[in-house]
This record gives structure tokens, C-alpha cells and sequence, in this order.
């Protein structure tokens, strides 16, 4: 661990960069002498509804600590993630997915993207999901993952997911004490060249949860899995039977997006919470200068099986 090798950048790509090492560390030098200044400009390339007057009011008090970033400001993530870059961009890419098995892949278009994301924001509204529920999100490294984290942020819900490789009691836990409403999840995964009956797991995390009223699940491989009727739907089933267009929930800057458990492995999970404008800024700003994106770029990230890019 202690060897490390040093790759330069090939100049070409370092002349089209956004910044150079010395813009960067000037970038840097101002988010510490004028930190306001610095994330007011940061915050400008997001599109809000109500834009914020207030950049921060923290306190790092031990006994009554307060951290809220743009707090006065609303916004709606997926309008930032799916809606601005539509219609221009309905038939480019939005992301390329290559499955575990060999030729398995799938292109999705930003249209494509934005309708599913539109329909299956109806889809959970239609189960009683309102602002502020939490979707439980069980699914493997497929792009409807995407779609369901979106769709949730869309009407201005709040989304957890978990791992698809987690046994039936580790998904209990996190449903447990997020209070989760919906799950999504699939009749089963592919991970490292078996198959994992993830529908199986849910099923059995859901005994134990009776605060889930719907789940629905996506044909991943299309097994035969049992489905229980008035609480489970086909995912497809229902997107294809949705409104077409689901209006985006207005939400606040401090209002929470998603909530990411710790792996238990050192006791009971922790739900991490991320609230909405402070991680978008945060999200977008990083994209800009550290992933040094750039349009037509195809960003490739590799998880535990499939990967999947955005474009």
C-alpha cells in the first residue's frame, strides 16, 4: 500500500481542462478567505425555484451545533439532473450500461430517461407516496436505479438504497428505521456470475415491516418469483399504465434528498442523511473541477456488477 506511481497528464487533455493546477489552487485559496462568495458562485449553475438570500448559518457548537446551507432556497433535483437538459438532448445518451453477462448492455437516451423517471414519479404518488416518505430502494447495478432514485426525488421523496448483495435482515434493519413506505426492487440480481434472489430477500425482510404497503419490482431476469397481489406490481406493468408527466415537487435547500446506511459491520447501521441543496452544489461543483467534465464526455463508473456511464 505504501507504493504509488505517478501518471502525467497527457498535455493535450490538460490544455482542455477547465482549470490548471494554479486556477485550482487559486479556486481553493477563495473557498477559504471569502467561503461565502466562493459557494454563492458555485450554487448559480444549479437551476432554483426560489433562489436562496442566505449562503450558510453554522454553528459548531458541541452542545448545539446548526449546519444549514442555502436554507432559504427551493429546488427539485431531478429537474437539475433530467429536466434542463431536455428537449435538447431527448435522443443523445444518457447512459450506457454493460451487464455482468457477456453482450448484456443498454443504451438510454435523456428522453427515454425522462419519461421513465416522469412515469414512475406517478407511479409512486398512485401508491401514497408524499413528500417527505421514504422508498426503499433494493435493486442491482441496473439503470432503473437511476430511474427510481430520480422519480423519488421528483415528488419530493426521500430515497434510501441498499445494497442488493444484503441479506433479508440487513434490508429489514434499514427499512425499520428509515420507516420506509414503498420498496422497489426485482425478481432477482446478477452478482459475480450467479444469481441472487433478491425478491426472495425482500419478501422475507417484509414480514417484519409492515410500514411498506406496495413494492414494486422490476423484471431483471424474468424468473418466476412470488407476488403477492394488491401489494406487489410489475414495474413495467405499471410505468406503461402512468401519466406521462408528473409535475416536480417544489422542495426546501435543507430539506432531506436521500439517506445512505453504514454496513453495520461495527454495530447497528447509521443512516447518513444528505439534504438537497448542499449536496447538489457540492455534486456539481466537483463534476466541474475535479472530474473536469466537459459536453460529450463519457464519464464510466464500474460498481459491483454492471457499469454504468453518464453522458
Amino acid at each position: 500500500m505504501s507504493d504509488s506511481e505517478l501518471f502525467p497528464v497527457p498535455p493535450g487533455f490538460a490544455a482542455h481542462a477547465h482549470i490548471d493546477e494554479a486556477a485550482y489552487a487559486a479556486l481553493y485559496r477563495r473557498s477559504l478567505d471569502d467561503p461565502e462568495g466562493f459557494w454563492r458562485e458555485q450554487a448559480a449553475f444549479l437551476d432554483w425555484i426560489k433562489p436562496f438570500s442566505e449562503v450558510r448559518d453554522t454553528r459548531f457548537d458541541p452542545l448545539e451545533p446548526r449546519i444549514r446551507w442555502f436554507a432559504d432556497g427551493t429546488l427539485n433535483a431531478s429537474v437539475n439532473c433530467v429536466d434542463r437538459h431536455l428537449p435538447a438532448k431527448a435522443a443523445q445518451p444518457a447512459i450506457h450500461w454493460q451487464g455482468d453477462d457477456p453482450g448484456e448492455s443498454r443504451t438510454v437516451t435523456w428522453g427515454e430517461l425522462g419519461d421513465q423517471v416522469n412515469r414512475l414519479g406517478n407511479v409512486l404518488r398512485g401508491l401514497g407516496v408524499e413528500k417527505g416518505d421514504v422508498v426503499t430502494i433494493f435493486l442491482p447495478v441496473i439503470p432503473e436505479i437511476m430511474v427510481a432514485m430520480l422519480a423519488c426525488v421528483r415528488i419530493g421523496a426521500v430515497h434510501s438504497v441498499v445494497f442488493s448483495g444484503f441479506s433479508a435482515e440487513a434490508l429489514a434493519n434499514r427499512i425499520d428505521d428509515a420507516g420506509a413506505k414503498v420498496l422497489i426492487t426485482a425478481d432477482q440480481a446478477h452478482r459475480g456470475g450467479r444469481v441472487v434472489p433478491i425478491k426472495h430477500h425482500a419478501d422475507a425482510a417484509l414480514l417484519s415491516q409492515p410500514s411498506v404497503n406496495a413494492v414494486v419490482v422490476v423484471r431483471r431476469s424474468g424468473a418466476d418469483v412470488p407476488f403477492t397481489p394488491a401489494r406487489d406490481y410489475w414495474y413495467d406493468e405499471a410505468l406503461a399504465a402512468a401519466e406521462a408527466w408528473c409535475p416536480p415537487v417544489e422542495v426546501g435547500a435543507e430539506d432531506t434528498l436521500f439517506i445512505l446506511y453504514t454496513s453495520g459491520s461495527t454495530g447497528k447501521p447509521k443512516g447518513l442523511v444528505h439534504t438537497t441543496g448542499g449536496y447538489l452544489v457540492h455534486a456539481g461543483t466537483s463534476w466541474r473541477n475535479i472530474f473536469d467534465w466537459h459536453e460529450g464526455d463519457v464519464f464510466w463508473s464500474t460498481a459491483d456488477v454492471g457499469w454504468v456511464t453518464v453522458t
